[in-house]
């Protein structure tokens, strides 16, 4: 089964972490560009040198080549991290992966809690999987 990873750039520390406890259960993973180099840097820095900036997305066509990433998947995996003050927090560029996945009838995984944000309603339709760091409810068949 393969999981394709979704989540801010300030999350790579936990990104390759969860990286770590999935290929351990056996799972093949796709994690977005450079995420190991920014698991080294300070949050603080990630967040002024982020790769995925406006005109990177356009540039590179990031958004669509994940679209790619996430159809050729089996199911994706949200790293919401706590950010902004916000527990669980999911970004507009991870908002928008969890919809194609929901439309492409990928199984959806959040490693924490759904936030409570002004999209939770949408979030809690799309029916994700809470994982709250337990790997193992991560399912092998779809």
């Amino acid at each position: 089964m393969k999981i394709v990873f979704c989540g801010s750039m300030s999350a790579s520390k936990e990104m390759v972490e969860a990286e770590k406890n999935l290929k351990k259960l056996g799972y093949e993973t796709v994690i977005p560009s450079f995420v190991e180099r920014y698991a080294k840097m300070e949050v603080d820095s990630i967040v002024k040198m982020s790769a995925e900036s406006t005109r990177d997305k356009m540039e590179h066509d990031l958004i669509r080549g994940y679209f790619n990433k996430i159809k050729d998947s089996d199911a994706i995996l949200v790293v919401n991290v706590e950010r902004r003050g916000v527990k669980g927090y999911v970004g507009g560029n991870s908002f928008l992966e969890m919809g194609f996945a929901f439309i492409l009838n990928k199984p959806i995984y959040l490693l924490n809690e759904i936030p409570d944000m002004g999209y939770k309603d949408e979030i809690v339709a799309m029916r994700p999987v809470i994982l709250n760091g337990d790997f193992k409810k991560v399912k092998s068949k779809i």
